[in-house]
């Protein structure tokens, strides 16, 4: 009935609870974008035998913490509370989950919220950036969308698309995980074991070879130049996930990081550069971002396009590749040190369909540079770039692109 695990190897003093739920803003309505943001944030303004107000003073008054999150691929919800009160607050998991309130007025102030975010979000040239990349290397796929929506979309919602999309909501799985054994003895209903159909088919790498269909650029009066150039990849269940990751160190990670030493180190050029690789339940975007000044702009691009060539025409030596495995090795140790982490990393793995011990530590030390550069050449031969700046230099940013791409 209940899909629920316990991680006993950890004590402590206090206790967290961890929902993941299939399907996030991957299961939004076509022209109703941030559906489900809106239902994720409903599920806490009140539930059976809870108004509003009393349900936020009830998990106040025990000091404790409940977070909800809406990714691409579920949700996260997590209970966190002091072991002396964590029976008590447990319950409301059910409640939220399966008897929410969803009340029209609650509605109404969510959408307000959110839409009021989206219009903060659209003031920030990164967001702005990424928006557009995303777009186009994604086309009509479900991660080419803002998770939280867009206004146009938030102002179609109404209180019975809520609803219908509740009742699609109670079908989707859901898995819990606890280092609070009572996990096990709790009567949860959360769990279908029967697996619903996934309404997002994967779509084979886009690897469109048309360059002018791999740029995009937002003109706006600026004295900065800001660039996303890179590809979607792989999944995280995918063999091709760890080469990314090395590679992602490799390029990013600390002072020792390529980005660093060429564009901070050694040319001065930029204070924000690095790499975007979040992981994904299909293909997982890899994109290089930095923003420069508008003096600085052609050569900056100059170095990226460089340096990109070198990626996709030559091995990266060992003694880097030794470093960059450190680094990320180094990074998924350092993941381990709150119980907050752990959790959340295993839940996100078992809705992911992997196994929530999953060991990339030591699957790590078996990538070598050949496989690294096998798969850069796959995923990032034919990258998509997104530009924000002075109108200007964005056409001659273009004129080298196509010169260079």
């Amino acid at each position: 009935m209940i899909k629920a695990y316990c991680e006993t190897k950890i004590s402590r003093n206090f206790s967290i609870a961890m929902v993941w739920i299939n399907g996030g803003s991957n299961m939004d309505i076509e022209e109703k974008k941030g559906i489900n943001q809106i239902l994720c944030s409903l599920l806490t303004r009140g539930c059976k035998g809870f108004g509003n107000l009393a349900f936020s003073e009830y998990v106040d008054s025990y000091g404790a913490e409940l977070n909800l999150e809406t990714l691409e691929d579920g949700m996260i919800i997590s209970l966190k509370s002091l072991d002396e009160h964590f029976n008590k607050l447990l319950p409301l998991l059910n409640l939220i989950i399966n008897e929410p309130s969803l009340s029209c007025n609650q509605f109404q102030n969510v959408k307000k919220s959110t839409i009021s975010t989206l219009k903060k979000d659209r003031e920030n040239p990164f967001n702005i950036t990424f928006e557009k990349w995303r777009k186009i290397v994604y086309l009509k796929h479900p991660y080419a969308y803002n998770s939280s929506g867009y206004e146009e979309d938030i102002l179609k919602i109404t209180h019975n698309d809520i609803l219908s999309e509740f009742e699609n909501f109670k079908n989707r799985n859901k898995y819990v995980i606890s280092n609070n054994l009572n996990i096990k003895n709790k009567s949860f209903d959360l769990i279908n074991e029967h697996k619903i159909a996934h309404n997002v088919q994967s779509k084979k790498h886009n690897n469109n070879p048309n360059i002018l269909n791999r740029f995009v650029s937002t003109h706006q009066k600026s004295n900065q130049i800001i660039l996303m150039l890179g590809n979607q990849t792989c999944p995280i269940s995918s063999h091709e996930y760890l080469p990314l990751k090395i590679l992602e160190s490799h390029l990013s990670y600390g002072m020792s990081s390529v980005l660093f030493k060429l564009f901070r180190e050694r040319n001065g050029l930029t204070y924000e550069v690095g790499v975007y690789n979040p992981c994904r339940i299909e293909n997982s975007p890899f994109l290089v971002y930095f923003s420069v000044s508008n003096k600085n702009a052609l050569l900056a691009f100059e170095i990226l396009s460089e340096l990109w060539r070198k990626l996709l025409s030559s091995s990266i030596n060992e003694k880097d590749i030794y470093l960059a495995k450190i680094k990320l090795k180094s990074s998924l140790l350092i993941s381990n040190q709150t119980l907050d982490e752990i959790l959340q990393r295993k839940i996100q793995y078992i809705g992911y369909t992997l196994d929530q011990n999953y060991d990339f530590l030591n699957r790590i030390n078996d990538i070598n540079s050949a496989d690294i550069l096998k798969v850069t050449k796959k995923y990032l031969g034919k990258p998509f770039l997104s530009i924000y700046g002075d109108e200007k230099k964005c056409n001659e940013i273009n004129k080298l692109w196509i010169k260079n791409f």
